[in-house]
């Protein structure tokens, strides 16, 4: 798999040590850890309501010692950015086209040599969405691995792993009990996040 700014040597540190002084001096508290179990799993990445999240969804990471991976649309892929997204952990998702993203995303888990927890958004976009995609669940499954309800709360500045959840397979109800838990949280945008039906 491709390397990225979290299996960098020597710049992972640096930024490690960064992201911990920047988020402690901002007035930021991370929350959480991942169990030695979920070391390859899914992320929900909720709420994603600006393009603030990336920049501090990274800083997050390195503070966790996570190995993220990332999806984001095509377009911020485009030269001269492309390399630089994909080595900050960047996967091209392409809306526009239908392709086994599911299969693709259980398979590059299943497959990596090493921990990997790849970050879905739900909500598919930083505009308001009334309804939840559910690829990362379908993803989850498929790689058998759990689901991580990961959170960023701009209203108290906090953010890190909440629990883990392991998908039933009632799909209505996971979900409804997955949105239950976001529905305190509040995006830098937060007219724009959705957690009830």
């Amino acid at each position: 798999m491709q390397r990225t700014i979290f299996t960098t040597p020597v710049v992972n540190s640096v930024l490690r040590a960064f992201s911990i002084g920047f988020l402690r001096l901002t007035g930021w508290r991370v929350e959480g850890a991942l169990p030695a179990h979920a070391l390859r799993s899914v992320l929900i990445a909720a709420p994603h309501t600006s393009n603030w999240d990336l920049p501090y969804t990274l800083m997050v990471a390195f503070a966790l010692r996570l190995n993220i991976r990332w999806m984001g649309k095509h377009g911020i892929f485009r030269a001269p950015f492309g390399g630089v997204m994909r080595w900050l952990g960047g996967i091209e998702v392409n809306r526009e086209q239908s392709n086994n993203l599911v299969a693709a995303s259980a398979k590059a888990i299943r497959e990596s040599d090493g921990p990997l927890q790849l970050i879905v958004p739900p909500e598919g976009t930083r505009s308001k969405a009334r309804y939840w995609k559910t690829g990362f669940y379908h993803i989850a499954r498929e790689a058998q691995v759990p689901i991580v309800m990961a959170y960023m709360d701009y209203a108290h500045k906090r953010s890190g792993l909440g629990p883990l959840f392991e998908p039933t397979g009632d799909v209505d109800a996971d979900m409804a009990s997955i949105k239950a838990f976001y529905a305190p949280f509040k995006g830098k945008n937060a007219t724009q996040f959705e957690s009830t039906d």
